[in-house]
């Protein structure tokens, strides 16, 4: 009987003499081919084990998918509130069972609508919310205890959550009921996407308030989602997404534990965001090895015993800075495989790009499509009837553990720097996702990567805006006088009070929420409260020289 390894030897012989006559197509930097070699030793139990145990590899509950499909959502927000509302309902119509919300730039940054440099930018790339009653016309007709609901919300993210709980509070549904995310990552702002407002050290006091605050009175609630998906975004590679948002949530969970938390009291909490790409098995392995690695780094660096302190429940967003405005209509098979790859690794929430995002805003019919792609997934693909069903693919199992490993490895090395806020402020993380942006893009325009409508088979047509989504440049004006009339109605005495409690508890150690939805029932505004917020905490501005204006003492007071 043949060995393997004299079967191995026999295979290659023929592979010497099948490429001297057909050489391999160029730039193939994977394994050719996978055998029980490449995952033997391992120990089934400690590395996949069952799904719903730890460590976690093969899926976060015993039966997945075949109980309860993914969330499906589309993450959507333009224009004013009136409007979101309106194209929520139309999707939850056809058949999402999660809002995502999409917020406008002035909004991300804690600016009411008419702030000089919120001109121009108003319901642009979400939905413009400027007080409670905006929250309210957002939800309206939505029963918040029937949905769970995301919000892409950072800076201000504990003042959009107070607005949240407030309008609930109207519906008469009790917090304890509402189920949810507030993104709530600040770190990843800092090296990612730029919408921050106050310096860290305060920032992860907002942060780590809403951790207990939730804990407490909204149980169901994650109070934060890291942010891999941005990272990724930004230009970072698989291993790094995952080791630099890993680093921020232990930044995070330090500061919560140094600030009298228990972990596994406010761990179950901390939900995450990931992208899908397009290299279809790295993915899959993705998800697999993320799950694995956080569920170790929790029981054994932090000691949590809850098993959902441990698990990495995943929301993911198909991956935008992969579509192309040339041949729009290809992005629907990059989307579908981009999700397909999401399902196979067990991810519990989904948004799917719409396919012509890069032109623009999605249309309802692009958006409907989108929805449609993870719907047909689910019932049609057969690909969420068995849990896991690329296990024991060596390929899979050993792209799995090879991940892993490099993720640890950038871990380890942050570790040394000090942790995530000491590595941001080296400029580490930055440097790095800067190298493999730089490489990959360098990649598509040699040709070693291939873009089908770019950089291979194109063709003469003229991108084309006709039938996308135009944003109306009337929104601002409109949001103004609305703003400015509710300013003129409300009870301004009970605001400026609100206001005035909630500067001295900025100035004290009391959690913020209370004050911060005291605010918001009396209709103050999103720049109003960030405002007072502001004269305490200050404003951070990257000045080129260093991340941090307060980093004599950030790393400090974080780490």
């Amino acid at each position: 009987m043949t060995t393997l390894a004299q079967g191995l030897q026999q295979y290659q012989a023929i592979v010497d003499k099948a490429t001297a006559r057909f050489p391999e197509r160029p730039h193939m930097t994977e394994k050719r081919i996978c055998t029980p070699l490449d995952i033997q030793g391992a120990d089934y139990m400690e590395k996949n084990g069952f799904p719903g145990q730890y460590p976690f590899t093969r899926g976060v509950q015993p039966t997945m998918y075949r109980s309860r499909l993914w969330t499906m959502r589309a993450y959507a927000g333009f224009a004013t509130a009136e409007e979101t509302n309106a194209r929520y309902k139309y999707l939850l119509q056809a058949g999402q069972t999660g809002l995502s919300v999409a917020m406008d730039l002035p909004t991300q940054i804690g600016l009411d609508s008419d702030a000089e440099l919120s001109h121009g930018e108003v319901g642009k790339v979400g939905v413009a919310i400027d007080s409670l009653a905006d929250m309210e016309r957002l939800f309206e007709g939505i029963p918040l205890d029937k949905v769970s609901t995301s919000m892409t919300i950072n800076g201000p993210a504990a003042v959009l959550l107070a607005m949240y709980v407030a309008v609930a509070e109207k519906q008469g549904v009790r917090p304890e009921v509402l189920r949810g995310t507030i993104q709530n990552d600040i770190l990843k702002e800092y090296i990612a996407r730029g919408t921050y407002i106050f310096p860290p050290r305060p920032s992860m006091r907002l942060i780590t308030d809403t951790f207990a605050y939730c804990s407490r009175n909204i149980p169901k609630w994650n109070t934060i989602s890291v942010g891999a998906y941005h990272i990724r975004e930004a230009g970072a590679s698989p291993i790094q997404e995952i080791a630099f948002a890993f680093a921020n949530a232990m930044a995070y969970i330090d500061a919560a534990i140094k600030a009298g938390q228990k972990v596994d009291d406010f761990a179950p909490g901390i939900s995450w965001i990931f992208t899908a790409g397009l290299d279809f098995f790295s993915e899959v392995a993705k998800f697999r090895a993320a799950r694995r690695l956080w569920a170790r780094i929790m029981k054994e660096r932090y000691g949590a015993t809850v098993p959902k302190a441990m698990m990495l429940r995943v929301h993911v967003h198909t991956a935008g800075s992969v579509l192309t405005a040339q041949q729009p209509l290809n992005n629907v098979a990059r989307i579908t495989w981009q999700a397909m790859s999401a399902v196979l690794g067990g991810i519990q929430s989904m948004a799917c790009c719409a396919y012509d995002e890069a032109l623009s805003l999605p249309t309802e019919e692009s958006a409907t499509l989108a929805l449609r792609t993870q719907q047909m997934l689910a019932y049609e693909s057969g690909i969420s009837n068995t849990i896991d069903p690329l296990a024991d693919s060596y390929y899979v199992e050993s792209l799995t553990d090879q991940i892993e490993k490099e993720a640890m490895e950038y871990l380890d090395k942050i570790d040394k720097m000090g942790g995530a806020v000491a590595a941001i402020e080296q400029g580490y993380m930055q440097k790095e996702m800067a190298l493999h942006a730089y490489e990959d893009q360098k990649n598509v325009e040699t040709g070693r990567r291939t873009v089908i409508g770019v950089n291979k088979y194109q063709d003469d047509k003229p991108v084309t805006t006709n039938e996308v989504l135009k944003a109306d440049l009337g929104v601002g004006e409109r949001q103004i006088t609305r703003t400015n009339s509710l300013k003129e109605k409300r009870d301004n005495a009970a605001v400026r009070a609100s206001l005035d409690r909630l500067r001295e508890a900025c100035q004290g150690t009391d959690n913020l929420m209370p004050y911060l939805i005291d605010a918001v029932k009396t209709y103050a505004t999103l720049g109003e409260i960030c405002g007072v917020m502001r004269e305490i905490f200050g404003e951070y501005h990257q000045d080129g020289s260093t991340l941090f204006e307060d980093a004599n003492t950030a790393g400090k007071e974080i780490a």
